[in-house]
């Protein structure tokens, strides 16, 4: 199905009202026509059918933009920009369709949310990114979405994350045999546990900060990094920290398991020794800096000790399992077509 724009010249004067309403239906008749191609152009069309809702071309070239302008901005070869952009629209097209299922289902079970939970995800929001309430609109504005539209957007979130806890999260129940089981298999995790004890040192930006802020950050990091690698003490680097214009920050962050560590940190500081320091690492909330202050070998754990951790780990595993589990059975019963 396709919607076209017509490029229509105006009707000449003195024409009659019988002549005008002819013209008129004739312009209605091309509108239906698959024939009128050659004096149209196309603007829009349907590209996915998911039950009784439609996804269009212009959703899709919406959500996808940011991704290919990465893609472009990357400079690849030719034919690999061109994969890249076809897996890119194939994923976001997937993930449409996820969510259109999400949200019929939503309808469905009639899941609702009140507009304080939507207030409090918002401030909830301000607060993780440390921004007030005049940037959070400025920037909307910036990125051309209302304050409505973005509430909007939380409140689907918030929908969503309800309908998962419904749907999977609370079904899963993680029993002693479970956790006896996994720390049987694991029995080397548990024997003793290295730690590393560690300080960081960060300058947090603003969700949005301009690159000049951002470059800047970065120039202060590696001269922290420098300062340290040198000897200067710790306070002299991080000194008027919390003063009105100061950018880094300094934290004592105790002892650490690799493996409660994010992939990224896990990798770099394996091999660290007392005093190594990291190189500047990007993190979502800016830059940030580690230094090993000291590695020290734990007593081990019994299964009791254990038992959360492991039902954690447990839980987190069975959750995406589940998720997928449930999402595919919904694609299933659906029914769905792809138009290309």
């Amino acid at each position: 199905m396709c919607f076209y724009r017509l490029k229509v010249r105006p009707l000449l004067p003195g024409l009659g009202r019988l002549t005008t309403l002819v013209i008129g239906l004739a312009l209605i008749t091309l509108l239906l026509l698959p024939t009128a191609v050659g004096f149209a152009e196309v603007v829009d069309r349907i590209v996915a059918i998911v039950n009784d809702e439609v996804i269009s071309l212009y959703e899709l070239n919406q959500a996808t933009q940011p991704y290919i302008e990465q893609v472009r901005n990357s400079q690849y070869p030719e034919d690999v920009e061109r994969q890249l952009m076809f897996e890119v629209r194939g994923k976001i097209l997937n993930e449409m369709i996820n969510e259109k299922l999400a949200d019929q289902e939503l309808k469905r079970q009639n899941i609702s949310v009140s507009d304080k939970e939507v207030d409090n995800a918002i401030e909830r929001i301000k607060e993780s990114r440390t921004i007030t309430d005049e940037e959070l609109r400025k920037a909307l504005v910036t990125e051309g979405i209302t304050y409505e539209e973005y509430r909007q957007q939380t409140k689907q979130q918030i929908l969503r994350a309800k309908l998962v806890n419904r749907e999977v999260r609370s079904k899963i129940v993680i029993t002693d045999q479970d956790i006896k089981e996994y720390y049987e298999q694991h029995a080397e995790e548990y024997a003793y546990e290295k730690k590393y004890h560690l300080r960081n040192f960060y300058i947090r930006l603003s969700a949005f900060a301009t690159d000049a802020d951002r470059q800047e950050a970065l120039r202060k990091m590696e001269t922290v990094r420098a300062e340290l690698k040198a000897g200067k003490p710790i306070d002299e680097v991080t000194k008027g920290a919390f003063q009105p214009d100061a950018l880094v920050e300094s934290d004592d962050m105790g002892l650490f398991k690799l493996e409660d560590l994010s992939a990224q940190l896990r990798e770099t500081i394996r091999d660290m020794k007392p005093g190594d320091i990291t190189p500047v690492i990007e993190a979502p909330f800016g830059y940030q800096i580690l230094m090993v202050e000291e590695v020290v070998d734990t007593a081990g754990k019994t299964q009791t000790d254990a038992a959360a951790e492991i039902e954690d780990k447990l839980f987190n595993q069975i959750v995406d399992q589940k998720y997928q589990s449930w999402l595919q059975d919904l694609k299933d019963r659906a029914h769905i077509k792809i138009i290309n």
